[in-house]
């Protein structure tokens, strides 16, 4: 494909561009108008009858004028063409109301339909996918794409089919009136035809635009708005206020060049009848001077040829919303086509439960376009008890988290669970057997107790009680006026830091699965709380295996084993006595029994 600076295609990657568009557009849609055919079908049943109906009006007119003019029509004539007339324009009220409500609900369907997918998508994708995609670009193609592929779909079918039908219908009328007043009439048409050639082929590349400073635009609102409190902090609301109204104006100098087209087709299709129009008064009124054709005739041709106005204004306005179709069904297809990059070709069942949960091989990992890797040569076994793990900030605790929570891709024969290489086991299988809570504790804008229950819905209020007494929070909850029902606000709002990790562990510790892994999850509570927490955690340890990281020495001495690591190395290994022995951790528990 070839692109220039800007990003523009040309030449025929434009032409190889958009017959692969069409053929990736049908293959996404495809089952979903099978699954509706039916419905689809009575819908254009409805929308095809409309428009003869509406083309034998016309005739009902031209036997009304043709009577006048002759001096034959009567009142009783006069009355049954005008009850035929309100007859059919009753018909056609009717099957209107029908053609969208089939055609336009179905539309609303596939919107569900593709939105429902595109969330199940997203949720079975792995870290390295949202490192390169910001929230900001997934909204907006589940908002202004999903809404543009739902109007191309709708009414954009709908004009494109109405344009056909009315147009080749009149057409055929006009012709049977006159043929020579027809090509005549038709002039002016490949004017058009050119015209919605060109504009629509810029149109694709401007909306293209348009939607990606749309994810840049929601990307910065959202991040702007979760950040709320530190922008107060170091009073940056103004230059905030400054940067959104630099992308705003982009966003609308790029809507204004999308209108300038659309704003270009409506007139040129406009200008482009009426020219019609005005070369069959000219010529078409000769023809009734002469004789050639009768004034009913005229009148309805005229009428024909204002019911071809619309397919040709339809013209652009379809050609528009295809585009634009298009364009969003492009971006959304390039976002279903991201595969996850962690393996996923599960060939054996999971193991029951053996000795050793969890067994590092010579594990090493690097991320992405890193220079230095993460973890090198790490050999760890990790099995019932209490496994603690400290380290510098950057050694590689959070990485060997991520790792065997199947955050990330392992290579063969580093990375073994429960005896079992972890790229022939299901990732659900194994995730179903750890319970992790994380440096930032994720929190949702619920009750407290929905917040506990999240990994179980189905725990009862006595069993998440429990468990927040074990993450020793239950006090803390109950100085709320609602207690475990009382709502906590956006990303817990309402709590402290300390709150949010005890509820966060109290979450994990309610799922009560085989291993617990808790990095530096502790952080933000004081010592005595701390050791109401580790009493919890202990009390449940029978038969568990639990990983904890942390930087402090009164978690860490009541671990088994404690593991130090070191630019991605283990340095020391041992139990909290022995370790006092190695430099590093020495230094670190003498500064904080100094500190305390």
């Amino acid at each position: 494909m070839t692109v220039t600076p800007g990003g523009i295609e040309t030449g025929s990657a434009v032409r190889g561009d958009r017959e692969a568009d069409i053929g990736m557009l049908l293959r996404l849609l495809r089952p979903i108008f099978r699954t509706h055919w039916l419905r689809l079908a009575g819908g254009f049943i409805a929308l095809v009858t409309v428009d003869f109906l509406q083309l034998i009006i016309p005739r009902f007119v031209k036997a009304a004028v043709d009577g006048l003019s002759a001096g034959t029509a009567d009142t009783a004539r006069l009355i049954q063409l005008s009850v035929s007339v309100c007859l059919v324009a009753l018909v056609v009220a009717v099957l209107r109301f029908t053609w969208r409500y089939l055609i336009i609900g179905f539309s609303r369907i596939l919107e569900k339909k593709l939105r429902d997918r595109l969330f199940d998508h997203l949720l079975r994708m792995d870290q390295p996918f949202f490192e390169r995609w910001t929230i900001g670009d997934l909204m907006a193609h589940a908002s202004n794409d999903l809404a543009t592929v739902q109007m191309a779909c709708g009414m954009g079918l709908v004009a494109a089919v109405d344009a056909l039908v009315m147009s080749a219908a009149a057409l055929g009328f006009m012709m049977a009136i006159s043929l020579k007043l027809t090509l005549i009439a038709l002039l002016p048409m490949p004017v058009l035809i050119v015209c919605t050639r060109i504009l629509s082929g810029r149109l694709h590349h401007r909306f293209n635009l348009v939607q990606e400073q749309f994810s840049l635009l929601t990307e910065f609102a959202r991040a702007t708005l979760v950040s709320v409190r530190l922008i107060k902090a170091y009073t940056l609301e103004r230059f905030q206020e400054g940067r959104f109204q630099r992308l705003g104006q982009a966003y609308v100098r790029s809507n204004l060049k999308v209108a300038t087209i659309q704003g270009l087709l409506f007139p040129i299709a406009t200008l482009v009848g009426n020219v019609g129009m005005l070369l069959l008064l000219y010529y078409g009124g000769a023809l009734v001077i002469e004789g050639a054709i009768s004034i009913g005739s005229f009148v309805a041709f005229v009428s024909y040829l204002y019911m071809l106005i619309w397919p040709m204004m339809a013209v652009g306005w379809v050609a528009n919303l295809a585009q634009r179709g298009i364009t969003s069904m492009r971006r959304i297809h390039r976002l279903l086509t991201q595969q996850p990059v962690v393996s996923t070709r599960p060939t054996v069942a999971l193991p029951p439960a053996v000795v050793t949960a969890y067994a590092c091989r010579r594990l090493s990992f690097t991320y992405g376009e890193a220079i230095r890797p993460a973890l090198r040569d790490l050999n760890l076994e990790i099995g019932p008890g209490l496994v603690g793990m400290t380290g510098r900030t950057g050694s590689g605790k959070s990485t060997l988290c991520k790792l065997l929570l199947r955050m990330y891709p392992v290579a063969d024969g580093m990375l073994y669970f429960r005896g079992e290489d972890v790229n022939r086991l299901a990732q659900a299988d194994i995730r179903a057997c750890i319970a992790y809570v994380g440096q930032e504790p994720v929190v949702f804008a619920d009750t407290i107790a929905a917040n506990i229950a999240f990994g179980r819905p189905e725990a009862s209020m006595a069993e998440i009680e429990a468990a927040a007494r074990a993450a020793a929070i239950d006090e803390d909850i109950r100085t709320f006026a609602d207690g475990y029902q009382a709502v906590i606000g956006e990303r817990g709002v309402k709590l402290s830091g300390g709150q949010r990790q005890r509820l966060a562990l109290s979450r994990a510790l309610l799922c009560d699965r085989p291993m617990l892994i808790i990095d530096d999850a502790l952080s933000a509570i004081d010592v005595e709380t701390e050791q109401q927490v580790l009493q919890g955690i202990l009390a449940g340890l029978a038969g568990k295996s639990v990983l904890l990281i942390s930087h402090r020495i009164n978690v860490l001495r009541h671990a088994e084993r404690i593991v130090v690591l070191d630019e991605g190395r283990i340095v020391a290994e041992g139990r909290h006595e022995d370790l006092l022995a190695t430099p590093f951790y020495r230094v670190m528990a003498d500064k904080q029994r100094n500190d305390a």
